[in-house]
């Protein structure tokens, strides 16, 4: 048995990897997986042997809370959401505006070369000192209220064993204000001498940048709900059901198997099922990514929420509801969305290790002066001393910081990525897998050949075709009308059109007879083709689809259109290749218009025919096998594999459920911005690493100092400021290291 739930209280990898663990080690449970960025846990156990209450129980003991999915679980992802977000911003704006006036006041006489900010004489520290202190204090507290949920959850951690980043800004702002407040209990006793050792600023500081990285992290993850509750809005609304030979609106949830549904010319098909009576032609390009329409006869089946264009049908209903092509599609999103492991957080992986250890660090350092000198006041500035440098300032901003810039610069260079998650993945893609149709090629059918037969002028055999073709509702019609116009030839009256479903149409121009379709319908007219034919297999070897045209019952020529290759798919394929990463197509077309656009891309590994389900399949298939797989799509029918692919890269052109369900979205269309994707990932993950390693290395450097390692041999002690010194120095390190990234032009830094 296999459920989900919604998890309430997650902030980081660790928490979400607790609750697998622990949940995964309870009797009866199969499998287990959490998702920090869905906020959901999937979990398959025996009913034999345990319950979801146990599970629920199981999650609330690790104090986390936990929700019921319900039917319009978009809709209340979204709201819930958009109420934490919200708050969040409440919570940051009252942050900042405490913040300021407390750096103001408390760094202000500190600036080098006589730049000192001027302060009243009623909170200046040199006159008065008591209320210096109590100034910032005052200014403190709202930012500490603001920021509660980090000591909350940060203490938490601690206390269940599983310490985070919330652990280390809990720890470390606790430390400062403590020290604060120590300080300011001296000062109202006249040890006007610890003014210098007040250190509020850092704690509204650190708050105030960690909220604001919180704030950008919901604004990502509140995007999560939309493909689905898109993809929802695509089903009808209502269906018309014929009963005891009357036509019936009845709303869709309501049709069931066996029902014969009646389908007009322009509406929606509401449920799968089988034609028994009509033909027509139904554009699947949402399901199947295939910008031709697909001809429908007695027998053939159709599916939910694909558009009916000119005929009128009526089918039997055979998958209602959850058994739908689009359904299942819907369920493929959400499953590829809640399976995707979470990015484990070099700074919460380094904490679990590193907070305990610099407590333990601080006690032992603490104890150890306090028997040999036993002096409190020194052993407990060696304590604050500890906290204090190794306050994750510089660490909370090393992966933060980089990935701002970096996914800022890739705004400037229209590629929007969403979140440090896909921009940190993307650097690892091994193989990316290509959609033909609106990806590689630009998805509307164009006018590629031109081939007329003895004495036809190209100009008038075009003519005639784009006449003819006015009463015809076929895309391939309108690509010839199309390419009429841009000839700026004129359309002639037409009489007695009629068209032909599955062959082609037929009318008269100026008194002649004008056929133009396939070649089962000359076939049937009995028109020689001659030469034409072998011309027609060339076209079609080449992935065209040939239109013969004739006149009185002669063959006049063919018009051949196809969907044409981008101009930047064959350059960016070779970037790709170049950077020594595998290239392959997946596409919904046959076999051979799909090898003739691999062919001109320059891709050798096509897959052909394939279902959106099957597409995902084929990434999960790479995925089993060890490899890191991207997607570049623009269909709804692309979502699923958008979702189910480590990165799923939307074009801008495209949907907007595939764009929702991508993880990059190329806002020029252009391919080329995929291999530049890939160096500006790359680029800043180098970053990343570079400040987690100056983030720890001042810490790690510092945490000795500050024990009073050269104390001991008679050297000075590093006192809390300056430690908070180094503090801000690993800081400034971080971020000057971060802005280099602006200077990214796609190639190298």
């Amino acid at each position: 048995m296999q459920e989900n739930l919604k998890v309430t209280g997650m902030t980081c990898a660790a928490c979400s990897s607790r609750i697998e663990k622990s949940v995964s080690k309870m009797d009866g449970i199969k499998s287990c997986s959490v998702n920090l960025t869905t906020e959901r846990i999937t979990v398959e156990f025996d009913p034999a042997k345990t319950g979801l209450e146990a599970i629920k129980s199981g999650i609330e003991k690790l104090g986390y809370g936990w929700a019921e999915i319900k039917k319009d679980a978009a809709d209340g992802d979204k709201l819930s959401k958009e109420k934490e977000i919200k708050t969040l911003r409440i919570k940051l704006i009252i942050s900042a505006v405490f913040t300021l006036p407390l750096l103001y006041i408390a760094m202000g006489h500190m600036l080098p070369f006589g730049w000192s900010w001027p302060l009243p004489e009623i909170i200046r520290h040199q006159l008065n000192p008591v209320n210096f202190a109590i100034a910032q204090i005052i200014l403190t507290v709202p930012i500490i209220i603001a920021g509660h949920r980090f000591y909350l959850v940060g203490f938490r951690a601690i206390r269940l064993g599983s310490p985070n980043m919330d652990s280390l800004i809990a720890m470390g702002t606790s430390a400062a204000a403590l020290s604060g407040f120590y300080a300011a209990y001296q000062i109202i006793q006249g040890h006007f001498e610890y003014t210098g050792q007040l250190y509020f600023e850092t704690v509204g500081v650190i708050i105030t940048l960690i909220l604001f990285g919180k704030t950008l992290e919901a604004i990502s993850k509140g995007k999560t709900g939309e493909a689905i509750k898109k993809l929802m809005g695509l089903r009808p609304k209502t269906a018309i059901v014929i009963q005891n030979g009357k036509e019936r609106e009845i709303p869709v949830d309501e049709v069931v198997a066996g029902d014969m549904i009646l389908v007009k010319p322009g509406g929606k098909i509401p449920v799968d099922g089988l034609v028994i009576e009509g033909t027509t032609s139904v554009d699947e390009a949402m399901l199947t990514g295939e910008s031709m329409p697909v001809e429908k006869k007695a027998g053939d089946n159709v599916y939910a929420a694909t558009i009916n264009n000119n005929g009128l049908i009526r089918f039997k209903a055979e998958k209602v509801g959850a058994d739908t092509a689009l359904a299942q599609i819907i369920k493929l999103v959400e499953d590829a969305q809640g399976s995707k492991a979470p990015i484990a957080r070099m700074a919460d992986i380094v904490a679990g290790y590193f907070v305990p250890a610099v407590f333990a660090i601080a006690l032992i350092a603490a104890a150890g002066w306090f028997v040999a000198a036993e002096d409190f006041k020194f052993s407990l500035t060696v304590f604050i001393s500890v906290l204090v440098i190794a306050c994750p300032c510089a660490l909370g901003l090393a992966t933060p910081a980089a990935i701002m810039v970096g996914t800022g610069k890739g705004a400037e260079n229209g590629i929007l990525i969403k979140g440090g998650e896909a921009l940190e993945m993307t650097h690892k893609i091994q193989i990316i897998i290509f959609d033909k149709t609106g990806t590689l090629t630009e998805g509307k059918p164009q006018i590629t050949d031109l081939i007329t037969a003895k004495g036809t002028d190209k100009k008038k055999l075009l003519q005639l075709a784009a006449s003819a073709e006015q009463g015809s509702e076929h895309p391939l019609g309108a690509a010839i009308i199309k390419g009429a116009e841009k000839e700026r030839l004129d359309l002639l009256p037409v009489r007695d059109f009629t068209a032909l479903t599955g062959r082609g149409i037929r009318c008269f121009i100026d008194d002649q007879e004008i056929l133009a379709g396939n070649r089962k319908m000359m076939e049937e007219e009995e028109i020689p083709l001659s030469d034409l034919q072998a011309e027609a297999a060339r076209l079609a070897a080449e992935g065209k689809t040939p239109m013969f045209i004739s006149i009185d019952k002669k063959p006049a020529g063919i018009i051949a259109v196809a969907d044409v290759v981008k101009p930047s798919s064959i350059e960016a394929v070779k970037s790709l290749i170049d950077m020594g990463i595998e290239v392959a197509m997946i596409t919904g077309d046959n076999k051979s218009t799909a090898g003739a656009i691999g062919k001109q891309v320059g891709i050798e590994r096509v897959l052909s025919e394939v279902l959106p389900q099957d597409k995902s399949a084929q990434i999960k298939k790479l995925q089993a096998g060890g490899k890191i797989v991207a997607m570049v799509g623009d269909g709804i029918n692309d979502s699923p594999a958008l979702a189910q692919a480590d990165i799923g890269i939307a074009i801008g052109s495209g949907t907007d459920i595939a764009m929702e369900s991508a993880d990059i979205v190329l806002m020029h269309s252009d391919l080329g911005d995929v291999p530049k994707a890939i160096r500006l990932s790359k680029a800043t993950i180098r970053n990343v690493k570079q400040n987690l390693f100056w983030a720890f290395g001042y810490n790690t450097a510092g945490i000795p100092l500050a024990a009073g390692l050269l104390h001991i041999f008679g050297g000075p002690l590093l006192s809390p400021a300056f430690a908070a010194a180094a503090m801000s120095l690993s800081s400034v390190s971080v971020l000057t290291n971060a802005l280099r990234l602006r200077k990214f032009k796609g190639y190298k830094i």
